[in-house]
């Protein structure tokens, strides 16, 4: 059996008066694309374990006030509100070890 060969995929782009030509890899065809972050939802920045959760579901945090205390290789990380929200629903429990990218609280 003979295999087709394919093409690469080549795109052309201007840049001021000069016409360049690049050539598109598989991983690039196949990213996933960009979605900007949701201001509603709160995700881990770390893995780790959830020593803490210090509020709760209805309740409204001032900004700078701690939600959650994240623990990683034994140093505890306070998460902050950004900004004054409601908690809208809490994805986490005391003792959850959780990975990187983990939803942890919804506000309103």
């Amino acid at each position: 059996m003979e295999e087709k060969e394919k093409k690469p995929l080549f795109k052309s782009f201007q840049i001021n008066e000069t016409v360049y030509k690049t050539y598109l890899t598989k991983s690039y065809l196949e990213r996933k694309p960009w979605e900007p972050d949701d201001p509603k939802k709160l995700f881990s920045f770390i893995p780790g374990t959830i020593l803490k959760v210090l509020v709760k579901k209805g309740q409204k945090v001032k900004h700078g006030q701690t939600m959650l205390i994240l623990e990683d290789m034994k140093m505890e990380n306070e998460i902050l509100a950004e900004s004054e929200v409601k908690i809208k629903d809490i994805h986490v429990k005391v003792g959850d070890r959780i990975p990187r990218k983990t939803l942890l609280l919804e506000f309103e």
